[in-house]
């Protein structure tokens, strides 16, 4: 799948309502701390992360505010040139393509728990999306792919 592609398929999903990401934006800092503390308390988080827990941390703060963001004001060519960036650097940091997985999942999950029935109807479909997409997103991101991937962001 091409980055033109994974763009295409992007841009089927809806922006949530005002309701639905108001409702996200509530519970964002509280969402991603407790991603951190389900991930950090994997056997396996220090291999997923090269190490890197404060990254880790960062990211999942960084995320929180990204996709709070996005559900304002949906760009499916930003979503999929954000996530491909992502790949890059946090790879570049020593992040296997394991922590992704393991990290939407748990984003959906706390998801569920935090947010109305409504809301989460509206923003699941972007973390199914980003998962169904992993195979995509590793092989674009690779350092092979660099150069076509750089020129086309």
């Amino acid at each position: 799948m091409t980055r033109e592609e994974l763009i295409v398929s992007a841009g089927s999903l809806k922006q949530p309502s005002i309701h639905a990401a108001s409702d996200y934006a509530r519970h964002r800092e509280t969402m991603a701390s407790e991603i951190s503390r389900i991930m950090e308390a994997r056997a396996d988080v220090g291999y997923m992360v090269g190490g890197n827990i404060a990254m880790m941390e960062d990211n999942h703060r960084n995320h929180a505010r990204f996709m709070e963001s996005l559900f304002s004001l949906y760009s499916p060519e930003v979503l999929v040139d954000t996530i491909l960036w992502v790949f890059r650097a946090y790879r570049a940091h020593g992040f296997q393509l394991t922590y992704w997985p393991a990290q939407l999942d748990t984003w959906v999950e706390v998801l569920k728990t935090h947010l109305e029935a409504e809301s989460y109807a509206e923003i699941y479909p972007f973390y199914h999306w980003m998962l169904i997409h992993q195979a995509a997103f590793a092989t674009l991101s690779e350092p092979t792919n660099a150069g076509g991937l750089h020129s086309a962001i």
